[in-house]
């Protein structure tokens, strides 16, 4: 990917046109400032026509002009903090004007989804850059002095210009943005209303703040508001490690995974206070969206899993090309199984999918039991999980060892994941009892998890390693000696389940 950056840290002031600059030399560490330079610059902006990643206070753009020219994404990560990304502008930059790199495109897709970037505001602006230098010569800020002429391109086009100051931290502590603002306001200049030069660009077209706050959740509120409050955290999830996905970030599968599980969770346990035709249309679609993000993600870790297994064993029992055999059948299913993930990431499926939960937590198409308190709700629904887990660990005892036994226990490690989920939704409303109920089923869907990697791993030994191997012609001495070390965890893994479920709250 061609795509790199940094955390962007910075303020902006209003200032009229006959403002002058302070003594930036008493600010704390600054002990010169360089001679100021000045650059023109000429940026476009691009966004969709309704304005999508404006309203997520995400600001892309190509720019000309100056030492930064290029690509620049800049994405929210805090109150003064953005994390930039950039990419190089094309050869022919004609051609390219209004194609925005695919690196950056993707990731904005969990905004945008299928609707297209278009350009929606011209910046041209005089910059005058005056840098704040350290006593080691290390340029510790920037105080840029900005003249700025803007053409908003749609909705109704328009013109406006200003001018204004910006301080960027380079290589100084952000208590130095402190300073400089204390600096300024004592001669009567404020940080500014506007968020970015966007945003006052495209003036009354701006997106305006959502004025409806999501109440917090508590015992003799609405039981809606826990259920919106654990849907708005996984969803934001979702948004978060989108981008990591297609960047192949270590952990974004995971986590993604784990989100979308939890709302598939949730809303089966909270079934009761949403329209059923709702949720059962997002348990579908959310179903499918882990099966996917499984599919990457499972073969990551049964990779993981077997070979920490080889290494474990003696080099002498490891008879025939078992390693070389193992870990290409691994690679080979990992990036198919990645190749699929991008695809679905791109479908008009997902897109939807995401359109859906948007709409959910925005208008909650809420029962009249969404209306009642949370402490009568919400205890009875986590104890009717609790009675599913006892009932899927009854049928797990009854049924034969081997294959039916191991899909019970499946079956049964799922109930505790789903009574988990449920418990930390109740934390608000009763934060020992849930940490309590969380942690035991955890406990126990970590040692079932155990168990069923062992099964996955055992299948894997088994038809697509031994039975390959002896088919053609290889040792498969090893794939049953590594499948019978297998077969042990499993038991022991068993063994501490009945044992840890003997000891439940």
């Amino acid at each position: 990917m061609d795509a790199n950056g940094g955390i962007e840290i910075e303020l902006k002031f209003d200032v009229d046109e006959l403002a002058l600059l302070p003594r930036l030399n008493d600010l704390p560490g600054v002990q010169a400032v360089a001679e100021p330079v000045t650059h023109d610059l000429a940026a476009v902006y691009f966004d969709t026509n309704d304005l999508v990643l404006a309203r997520a206070h995400i600001t892309l753009r190509r720019r000309t002009g100056g030492d930064d020219a290029g690509w620049h994404l800049k994405l929210p990560q805090g109150v003064g903090r953005r994390r930039e990304v950039h990419a190089p502008i094309g050869k022919h930059l004609q051609d390219e004007a209004d194609a925005v790199p695919g690196s950056l495109a993707q990731l904005v897709r969990v905004y945008t989804r299928d609707s297209p970037l278009v350009p929606v505001v011209h910046l041209g602006t005089t910059r005058v850059v005056h840098a704040l230098i350290g006593a080691g010569g290390e340029t510790l800020a920037v105080l840029c002095d900005d003249r700025v002429e803007a053409q908003r391109l749609l909705h109704e086009p328009a013109s406006a210009a200003w001018r204004e100051w910006e301080i960027e931290l380079v290589d100084g502590p952000e208590d130095l943005l402190d300073a400089g603002q204390s600096v300024l306001a004592s001669g009567g200049i404020l940080v500014s209303q506007h968020a970015s030069k966007l945003a006052r660009a495209l003036g009354d077209r701006f997106p305006a703040e959502s004025t409806t706050k999501q109440r917090r959740p508590t015992p003799n509120g609405p039981a809606g508001n826990v259920l919106l409050a654990s849907l708005t955290e996984q969803i934001g999830v979702i948004r978060r490690h989108d981008p990591q996905v297609r960047q192949h970030a270590a952990g974004s599968v995971h986590a993604m995974r784990v989100a979308t599980r939890r709302l598939r969770s949730v809303l089966a346990t909270y079934r009761s206070l949403v329209d059923p035709g709702v949720v059962q249309h997002l348990r579908t679609e959310l179903g499918w969206l882990a099966a996917v993000l499984g599919g990457s993600r499972d073969e990551e870790v049964l990779q993981r899993h077997l070979v920490g297994l080889l290494d474990r064993e003696s080099p002498a029992l490891l008879l025939g090309p078992i390693r070389e055999r193992l870990e290409s059948r691994s690679e080979t299913d990992a990036h198919s199984a990645q190749l699929t993930l991008v695809t679905a990431l791109d479908s008009h499926r997902y897109f939807r999918l995401l359109d859906a939960l948007d709409s959910l937590v925005a208008t909650p198409p809420f029962t009249a039991a969404a209306d009642q308190d949370a402490r009568v709700v919400v205890p009875a629904l986590v104890t009717k999980e609790w009675k599913k887990l006892r009932r899927a660990v009854r049928l797990a005892a009854k049924t034969v060892p081997g294959s039916e036994r191991d899909l019970a226990l499946h079956t049964a490690r799922k109930r505790a994941k789903r009574l988990r989920y449920a418990a930390e939704t109740a934390h608000p409303l009763s934060p020992k009892r849930s940490a309590r109920v969380s942690r035991f089923a955890q406990k126990l869907q970590t040692i079932l998890g155990e168990q069923h990697d062992s099964v996955i791993a055992r299948d894997r030994l088994l038809k697509r390693g031994g039975v390959e191997a002896y088919l053609r012609g290889e040792n498969t001495f090893s794939y049953g000696r590594l499948h019978a070390k297998e077969q042990e965890q499993a038991s022991s893994a068993q063994a501490r389940f009945w044992k840890a479920w003997s000891r439940r709250p």
